[in-house]
Formats: structure tokens, sequence, C-alpha cells
């Protein structure tokens, strides 16, 4: 959703990927999550944003990464941090010092 604090430039931004995602057959609120989250990270690479999380400043820009980790598991699967993320939700105790391995097991799979 367009932010008060957005530029110009971040508002094109957004509704160019916004419009790219419904294109692509994304539902409207999903398009909007995609576009809004997008420009979001682009702000706090730039420095435009008054508070960034520490992997969005020193991940991959959006653009660059090009769907790499769209949530879609890759030849190799599931990353670590998506695996301990859903490890974390579901309670598994110990997952902090876990391999890939390890929460892949625990997790079924």
């Amino acid at each position: 959703m367009p932010q008060k604090a957005w530029s110009d430039k971040r508002e094109r931004q957004y509704e160019h990927i916004k419009e790219s995602e419904q294109e692509r057959g994304a539902g409207e609120g999903r398009a909007k999550e995609i576009a809004a989250r997008t420009v979001n990270k682009n702000r706090a690479q730039s420095g435009e944003a008054e508070q960034a999380s520490k992997t969005s400043t020193e991940d991959m820009s959006p653009q660059r990464r090009g769907g790499k980790r769209s949530g879609r598991p890759g030849p190799r699967g599931r990353t670590k941090q998506q695996l301990y993320a859903e490890a974390q939700k579901k309670g598994i105790k110990g997952r902090s010092s876990m391999t890939k391995k390890q929460l892949e097991d625990a997790l079924g799979g």
C-alpha cells in the first residue's frame, strides 16, 4: 500500500511492481504485498527508511534476486532459514543448534 513517506519514484515503482504481479496472475492483495515489500526493502537498502532490519540492508536487492527465494523450494529444498522459521512456529526444541538436515528431519521432510 502506498505510504506517505514514499517519494514519487517509490510510488511509481510500487504501481509498476503491483501491475506486473497482477499480470503474472497474483491476486490484488498479494500483488500489493509483494510491491510494498519490494519498495520498502529498496528504501531500507538505500538509506531512505528510518528503521530497517539487518536482513533488509545486508541481503541482495529484490530485483537482483529475481525470485531465487520466492517461496518455491528449489533443487536443494527450503533454505535453513526457512526451515528454522517453520521449526520455531511449531515449537521444536533445540532448533538453534540443529543443522539443515536435522531441521528437515525434525519437520518431517
